[in-house]
């Protein structure tokens, strides 16, 4: 029996060593022996495979035991480390005109030291440069990551942001689409400024007929139920959701159409009024229409604590132009400028909207973690708020499978892209962690090696 047993050895080790290494069998880059979480909704799921690219995709993904037969150009030993798909920010913001381009510009760098690998441009007044990295990004001319965007806001007329499409009728809206679908856009994204009701739903009704995604602030003169009704896709920050929770929601909107009740006045009013049986309804909805929340933690955090909490020895803030650092002057004024009650009443907000997210999470309503950087939003830093995000999320209660599931699992799904995952076909993605986040979601941030597009970015 033992000389059968070493014949079948001998055969096998012999048929092993003909084999010839081809183009076919050849790939760019392998990463072996590292610990690998798929990303498409079963992170806590995790395997020790070797992963085979080429031509910056993954294009096969092979047990250890079984990869004899293929080679690689390259080879990276991911012995001890945790492999997972790259980072999605979910709501970012290139912005500030011509003097800020530059500085926008290197902040596609910092998304990849950070393992971020593809953001949601939330609109701004740089679509044309925005347009030309990604295409660049794409065509491997730049680093950068993946940019989807909405290209210019649509919003009222005397908008409150440089850029935005401004609609007063049902002409100009159509237009206004015309003009976002001559560009290319990946989804149309609404503010609420100075947008009138009619011209907001409107909006989403006009969308929704072309197959366009929506996603937007919501005016407090619309009432959620509207909004969802008309196709909304994505609502971006959580008042809106409050508004939908409170039991006088329609008291509460008739009040702010009147000019009774300010969108800051009716804040109070609403916490006061949310009703659990009223806000499992509005869950149910948001659920059943597949509409996702936004939820924005890290920069409510941030922005209720201006008053008090001194950023200037922030390692990132040092590194910012002094120009793009003046543009948060303006939160950090009014948060200082603010009554005391004011400030005291925005703390409880978000102490509220933490409850509210993980509310939302339990009741199965799908959230994106987006953090909301960029120009004129104080201390928000590209790249490193994204892992504030997730752990803001986790400090509401949801466990680290499930924020990192709001990143680039149900980004993709929001945008309709079936390109996440550690999936064969897929894009090579990828972030190299020398600890488990599905343990401590703050080991997001103990990057060793970023991948993109089947390239090392980024090397600790």
């Amino acid at each position: 029996m033992k000389i059968i047993y070493l014949l079948f050895c001998l055969i096998i080790f012999a048929s092993l060593s003909c084999v010839q290494q081809t183009d076919e069998n050849t790939y760019d880059l392998v990463i072996k022996n590292g610990t690998i979480s798929y990303g498409n909704g079963r992170v806590e799921n995790e395997y020790v495979h070797d992963i085979y690219i080429r031509d910056g995709k993954i294009e096969v993904i092979d047990p250890r035991d079984v990869g004899y037969y293929l080679f690689a150009h390259k080879t990276i030993d991911a012995q001890g480390l945790y492999v997972f798909p790259g980072f999605w920010d979910n709501h970012v913001h290139f912005r500030g005109g011509e003097s800020h381009i530059a500085q926008n510009e290197k902040f596609l760098n910092r998304y990849l030291e950070y393992g971020v690998t593809t953001v949601r441009d939330a609109g701004g007044d740089l679509t044309p440069q925005v347009q030309s990295w990604n295409y660049e990004i794409e065509n491997n001319t730049k680093k950068g990551p993946t940019i989807y965007t909405s290209g210019p806001k649509l919003d009222g007329e005397k908008s409150r942001w440089a850029g935005s499409l401004e609609v007063e009728t049902k002409e100009q809206v159509s237009k206004a689409l015309d003009s976002l679908q001559s560009l290319n856009v990946d989804y149309v994204k609404l503010y609420d400024s100075t947008i009138s009701r009619e011209m907001y739903l409107e909006i989403i009704k006009q969308a929704e007929s072309r197959g366009m995604i929506t996603s937007g602030h919501m005016p407090f003169t619309v009432k959620l139920d509207e909004a969802v009704n008309e196709g909304l896709n994505n609502i971006e920050h959580l008042y809106y959701v409050l508004k939908g929770c409170s039991s006088q929601e329609n008291e509460i909107t008739e009040k702010v159409i009147s000019g009774e009740l300010s969108f800051w006045g009716s804040m109070n009013a609403l916490i006061e009024t949310y009703d659990e049986e009223t806000a499992q309804r509005t869950f149910s909805k948001l659920k059943e229409n597949n509409v996702f929340v936004t939820p924005t933690l890290h920069i409510g955090e941030v922005l209720s604590h201006l008053d008090e909490q001194d950023h200037s020895n922030d390692t990132y803030l040092k590194e910012l132009d002094a120009a793009f650092v003046q543009t948060y002057q303006g939160r950090i004024n009014g948060a200082l400028n603010a009554s005391a009650k004011a400030k005291q009443d925005r703390k409880e907000l978000q102490q509220f909207f933490n409850i509210l997210a993980l509310k939302l999470n339990e009741a199965g309503v799908s959230l994106l973690a987006g953090s909301d950087c960029g120009a004129y939003n104080s201390y928000i830093y590209p790249g490193s708020s994204l892992h504030e995000e997730l752990a803001e999320m986790v400090k509401a209660g949801l466990t680290p499978a499930e924020a990192l599931q709001t990143s680039g699992h149900n980004g993709s799904r929001f945008l309709k892209k079936d390109n996440f995952g550690i999936v064969v076909g897929n894009p090579a993605d990828l972030v190299l962690l020398r600890a488990n986040p599905l343990e401590d979601i703050l080991n997001t941030k103990e990057i060793e090696m970023v991948i993109k597009g089947g390239k090392v970015v980024f090397e600790e």
